[in-house]
């Protein structure tokens, strides 16, 4: 039988990947049935989830995945903003000669899929760059947040992603980035990363401006 920690994460993952709608009840037994777990055990896992903003527990009602509102996704983005904006910089401290090969590639290639249009490719490069610059850092306590802080704005991230023309406009910021971080530069870089995630912001702003379809 898996122990919490397995549960947590298969939960978590399933969360973050979408399997369970914002609001849907969590049902425990079900839950316990579908992870080969016990009750005891999917309720830690819950409480463990519900910790990280992932989930929100209701007396009397049981579990449910939590929504992130647009107002909430702003505020968390403003944490980011600070603490990417130091990952970044330490990047630039540490970042080695075969690192910073990496990096321009990874430009490279963003620029190529921008090019092609092809924005999964993009996606995921995206990922890879801010994933990259974190484990350069190596600032533990920074990669705790950031991850915490990612499970809960997944959901929007993806609606960032279909903003027309969101790419083409995030571009230059990353390569920005690049650029700041390789040229050892600490604060080119922390500057380039504040202003690319204050740009995330503003986006989100305009979500929370439009209008409610009806």
């Amino acid at each position: 039988m898996p122990d919490n920690s397995d549960v947590r994460s298969q939960l978590r993952e399933a969360i973050l990947r979408g399997a369970y709608a914002p609001r849907q009840r969590l049902i425990e037994a079900d839950l316990a049935e579908e992870y080969g777990a016990s009750r005891f055990t999917l309720r830690n896992a819950l409480i463990q989830l519900a910790s990280e903003g992932l989930v929100e527990l209701q007396p009397n009602r049981g579990a449910r995945v939590r929504e992130i509102t647009v107002d909430e996704a702003i505020e968390i983005t403003e944490i980011r903003q600070a603490v990417e904006s130091l990952v970044a910089a330490r990047a630039a401290e540490k970042v080695s000669d075969e690192q910073i090969v990496f990096l321009r590639q990874v430009g490279d290639d963003m620029r190529a899929a921008v090019d092609r249009n092809d924005f999964m490719r993009y996606s995921e490069l995206n990922s890879t760059l801010h994933s990259t610059l974190r484990d350069i850092a190596n600032h533990s306590a920074s990669t705790r947040v950031l991850e915490q802080l990612h499970g809960q704005m997944v959901r929007h991230q993806f609606r960032l992603f279909l903003v027309p023309g969101r790419p083409s406009l995030s571009l230059p910021e990353h390569l920005a980035i690049i650029d700041g971080v390789c040229a050892r530069d600490p604060e080119a870089a922390s500057a380039a990363m504040g202003i690319h995630v204050g740009s995330v912001i503003t986006t989100l702003r305009s979500f929370a401006e439009a209008p409610a379809l009806s």
